[in-house]
């Protein structure tokens, strides 16, 4: 079971106030919490392989490359405006 103190020091250090009603409430139900942990500790796992993902899917990622686009003056033309060599836009916030 979770002390009193030990529930004011963690509201503290998250920088949460509590009422004394409330810290004997979290001091139940952190307690809770970590006794469900300590049951998962108990749990046998060796013979389980460990995953990263549930899919399986592994290096799905496409190949960074360049690659020469093909109209580049008609997507310059769409520029509104063009300032000190540069294409201008509207801000967007």
């Amino acid at each position: 079971m979770i002390k009193r103190d030990e529930v004011k020091h963690i509201a503290t250090l998250a920088r949460i106030g509590l009422a004394e009603e409330e810290v004997a409430k979290y001091a139940n139900d952190l307690s809770g919490i970590l006794d469900w942990v300590d049951e998962l500790k108990k749990v046998n796992i060796s013979g389980i392989k460990p995953i990263d993902h549930i899919t399986g899917m592994e290096n799905i990622e496409r190949e960074d490359r360049a690659e020469v686009f093909g109209d580049e003056e008609k997507i310059i033309k769409m520029f509104p405006e063009q300032k000190y060599n540069f294409d201008k836009v509207k801000s967007v916030l």
